[in-house]
């Protein structure tokens, strides 16, 4: 930034907001993160608390700023990421009258096979990207309609978490084209909200905020939230995006080909394309990102949550993470037969099956704990890659790899990702990369950058990890049967989730 300016990147996710300060060729300054809980009130049932959210955005912005050792004064603008899929219903007077419902939320269960039976649901998801699934805001707001009608007839709006944010913030119903897009009620070839989607969810576009563009400005912030963040409030904020699509471009992955590897708590593999795309199975999502950009991908629900669950289920809390890493480095690839399939929170991509369950294949009395624990690595990585062949049939090969998120602070595992993918994978020198996007978004709407192909230089390659190829033809053969081992048991799956049901 020029001027001694400085950019905040906000990043709303699912277990906390975090503020990032950047600097001069997007140098990290400062960094703040504020967690909440997620309230599960009743089983499948995953919500939070609107208000909470929007102090802990106060107080992170507030922190990050503080941890840069620059003034309020000092920061030129702010842009905002978020979780996808949230759905909050709202008053006339812009009172919640509900939680904010998140993606992990799975009440809506029957209404997705009501969509998936009766309505149409391949081809609303051909015309909006987003697949038919209870972490999509069609099917919530259908639950909404038909279990609480006293809500639905009572909310002005249905907004997500960020409009409610910037709401609050501003005083404008405002939304992205891909927060939009990520609602299954928006079409992907005319960015308009989609007539039969509104008419399946029961409602009318004027229930929805106005569609603005990712650069869109925000001014006028209410003073005393301003205040709360440390900022004048006369600081522009701009539009910003969803964390994943934003989560490319802080890692760089943007051009034609790049594919980004995400791995958290959950994991998430995607690609920019000039142009919609949908899967004939339905095992990706398409969603717009602006003019001609759209994010095709998948994400899955089970990342290094995986490994706190060994940790603390499977090995009774004896062992730390760094253990548990230890052991499986000891086992080789394949693990000696032994096979996880890793749906311990259901699954999103490909499959989009929230009754999907965890499981061990092949277990025997040779198999120790460092079996399990290999086991369990190499099947979060499995459920990637079938993501990513998934978006290699759709799209064709991939030019590049970045990968990026907490599992690439372990050698093993990011060692593991490139010999199952067979190709070279580069981990960028990124650590917030949602927020780091936001802040790009900022940055364009100032008119400081003009194009977002910058995003590559600024995320530099820390490593290049080349794939083993004997263990590549290993994992190959492997992949092969943890597919079919997965589409076998799905009528299972749903046996024990009727089971499971009948024992509450």
């Amino acid at each position: 930034m020029h001027n001694g300016k400085a950019i905040i990147g906000i990043d709303i996710g699912t277990t906390s907001t975090k503020s990032v300060v950047f600097g001069e060729n997007g140098r990290q300054l400062g960094s703040f993160a504020v967690e909440y809980p997620l309230l599960q009130e009743q089983p499948g049932w995953a919500e939070q608390e609107p208000e909470t959210i929007l102090r802990a955005l106060a107080r992170s912005v507030r922190g990050a700023v503080e941890q840069s050792g620059l003034g309020g004064d000092r920061i030129a603008a702010a842009g905002f990421s978020s979780a996808m899929h949230s759905v909050i219903a709202m008053d006339e007077a812009g009172r919640p009258l509900t939680k904010s419902i998140t993606w992990a939320d799975g009440r809506s269960e029957p209404q997705v096979r009501m969509i998936r039976e009766r309505e149409g649901g391949m081809d609303i998801y051909r015309r909006t990207g987003t697949p038919i699934h209870p972490m999509s805001p069609l099917p919530k707001l259908m639950w909404l309609r038909e279990r609480r009608p006293d809500i639905w007839s009572a909310a002005h709006k249905f907004v997500s978490i960020k409009e409610y944010v910037i709401h609050r913030l501003f005083g404008e119903w405002v939304v992205d084209p891909s927060l939009a897009s990520a609602t299954g009620l928006l079409r992907l070839d005319t960015l308009v909200w989609d007539e039969g989607a509104l008419k399946t969810a029961g409602l009318n576009a004027d229930r929805l905020s106005e569609l603005k563009p990712v650069t869109y400005r925000l001014e006028g912030m209410n003073r005393e939230l301003a205040s709360d963040m440390g900022l004048p409030p006369d600081t522009p904020f701009f539009l910003g995006s969803s964390d994943g699509a934003l989560a490319n471009l802080g890692v760089g992955a943007v051009g034609p080909g790049d594919l980004a590897v995400t791995i958290g708590t959950s994991a998430a593999v995607r690609m920019m394309t000039d142009r919609p795309l949908t899967d004939e199975r339905m095992r990706t999502f398409c969603y717009s990102v602006a003019d001609s950009t759209y994010v095709i991908g998948g994400a899955t629900n089970n990342g290094a949550i995986v490994l706190q669950w060994m940790r603390d289920s499977l090995f009774g809390g004896h062992k730390t993470i760094e253990e548990l890493l230890e052991a499986a480095a000891g086992v080789s690839a394949g693990a000696d037969g032994l096979l996880f399939l890793p749906f311990l929170s259901g699954e999103r991509a490909p499959i989009y099956n929230a009754e999907a369950r965890g499981t061990y294949i092949g277990a025997n009395l040779g198999h120790g704990q460092g079996h399990f624990a290999r086991a369990g690595l190499e099947g979060v990585l499995f459920a990637v890659l079938s993501v990513a062949e998934a978006l290699r049939q759709l799209a064709g090969p991939a030019a590049e790899i970045r990968a990026s998120g907490g599992f690439a602070k372990s050698p093993l595992w990011r060692q593991m990702l490139a010999d199952m993918l067979g190709q070279e994978v580069c981990v960028p020198r990124v650590t917030e990369a949602s927020a780091f996007g936001a802040a790009m978004t900022a940055m364009r709407g100032l008119g400081e950058l003009m194009d977002f192909g910058r995003a590559k230089e600024w995320a530099p390659i820390a490593e290049r990890l080349q794939p083993d190829e004997r263990k590549h033809a290993v994992y190959r053969e492997l992949f092969g049967i943890y597919e079919r081992a997965r589409d076998e048991l799905l009528g299972r799956f749903a046996e024990l989730a009727e089971f499971q049901r009948k024992l509450r």
